[in-house]
């Protein structure tokens, strides 16, 4: 199968834009025990009207019902980094947790407080399939099934998905059958999550079986918790690296917030969050959440002038592409004001693609950032932070998102605060 890697704008645009390469890449296939056929795995034909259908999911006024479900878990988030004040901590296992505390509260309705409390095996086995099925693709010798499956790790595999599923399984059965007893009343004086929006697509409008809504709520929970956690831990990292640039931060949280850390963030306050949003982009492109992915090419096409066979697989690598020093001079310098607004208007369409890009775009993305922001922000109005290796010692290694190789250590110092 020839193999055609993408790290240039222009040829990712071509590619990307429109419908030339629709289809996912094979690699893909890998994840279905784990997402069935759900956004991020299924065949264009079944996408399309599915993408339609679950963009009632992302809706801002349901995302807006969010915020208290992510202050609530920034604080948490804080308090547990309380009980380590002034000693390195490592970040990455903790920032896990919560974030998968708030995917379970927003898609299920469920508080798992696996934060601060012992990891409960749901979250075990979200975390080590993730790390499985990425061995897998990277381990040619287990892509067959009959060997896979018959292998330890393809049996500790097995293990962990049917955790999973019957732990959805359970869930759904239980929502739907109060979803049934309730009918609209679920809805009055109450934040919607997104498994009661997908219930009403399968038991209302008939839109969805019971097995679809399983399969997407199993791509957001594992999905969608992971890309968050790995640019939280990202973004304090690097900020705990760069005094300077952590100041400036300090300075926009004081002059929106003032004294005193208990206020909730905003809708309205994440919009005043200008630096900070430069900050969380300037992370993404060192450390894109989606570092690379595929697409088949369904017939001979051309991009830039070459040509790509049919059954080919093109991947794009965004790593690579946000390091592009046509575009991003000094690539591996940590420079926020690269998304400064005069500086972000004149990146090249495609050159920054950190959710992906093009229809096949990441549908949570607008969540992630709204997540990411909150538990930053609340997590650096509280303390000023001191990551511990320089970047060269934490390297970026590839799962389903992209992790670090290394423990991430940070040291939290309570700030006192400042009236303005």
């Amino acid at each position: 199968m020839p193999i055609v890697f993408l790290v240039k704008a222009d040829a990712v645009k071509e590619a990307l834009k429109g419908n030339k390469l629709k289809e996912k890449s094979s690699v893909y296939e890998f994840l279905k025990p784990v997402f069935g056929c759900g956004l991020a795995t299924s065949p264009y034909a079944t996408w399309k009207p599915r993408r339609k259908q679950l963009n009632r999911c992302f809706h801002p006024d349901i995302l807006r019902g969010f915020l208290p479900i992510f202050n609530e878990n920034a604080q948490q988030l804080v308090q547990f980094f309380r009980k380590s004040e002034n000693k390195f901590t490592e970040i990455s296992h903790s920032v896990a947790l919560c974030a998968l505390d708030i995917i379970c509260e927003t898609v299920f309705d469920v508080k798992l407080e696996n934060l601060g409390n012992d990891e409960s095996q749901y979250a075990k086995s979200v975390r080590r399939s993730s790390e499985m099925f990425m061995n897998r693709m990277c381990r040619f010798w287990q892509w067959p099934d009959i060997i896979f499956w018959n292998i330890p790790c393809g049996r500790e595999a097995k293990f962990h998905i049917k955790v999973m599923k019957e732990f959805t399984q359970k869930v759904i059965r239980e929502k739907k059958v109060r979803y049934l007893s309730m009918g609209s009343e679920t809805d009055k004086g109450k934040r919607r999550t997104l498994l009661e929006v997908l219930l009403q697509l399968h038991l209302v409008d008939h839109e969805l079986t019971e097995e679809d809504v399983r399969n997407e709520v199993d791509t957001f929970a594992l999905g969608g918790h992971d890309t968050a956690a790995v640019t939280i831990s990202w973004a304090l990292y690097l900020i705990g690296l760069y005094p300077n640039i952590q100041a400036k931060i300090h300075q926009e949280l004081d002059s929106i917030f003032g004294e005193g850390t208990d206020k909730e963030i905003t809708e309205d306050d994440l919009n005043q969050l200008h630096y900070l949003d430069c900050v969380i982009k300037e992370t993404h492109r060192l450390y894109p959440p989606v570092p690379m992915f595929g697409r088949h090419v369904e017939e001979e096409s051309s991009i830039c002038g070459h040509t790509i066979p049919k059954g080919a697989s093109c991947f794009v690598l965004s790593y690579f592409l946000h390091r592009d020093e046509d575009v991003f001079p000094d690539p591996e310098k940590f420079d926020p004001d690269r998304f400064s607004p005069e500086n972000f208007r004149k990146i090249p369409e495609f050159a920054y693609i950190p959710f992906s890009a093009g229809p096949r775009n990441c549908i949570g993305y607008r969540f992630a950032t709204m997540e990411v922001k909150i538990l930053v922000a609340t997590v650096l109005r509280n303390f000023t932070i001191e990551s511990l290796e320089e970047r060269n010692k934490v390297l970026p290694v590839m799962q389903i998102a992209l992790h670090s190789s290394s423990p991430i250590y940070v040291r939290f110092r309570p700030r006192e605060q400042k009236t303005i």
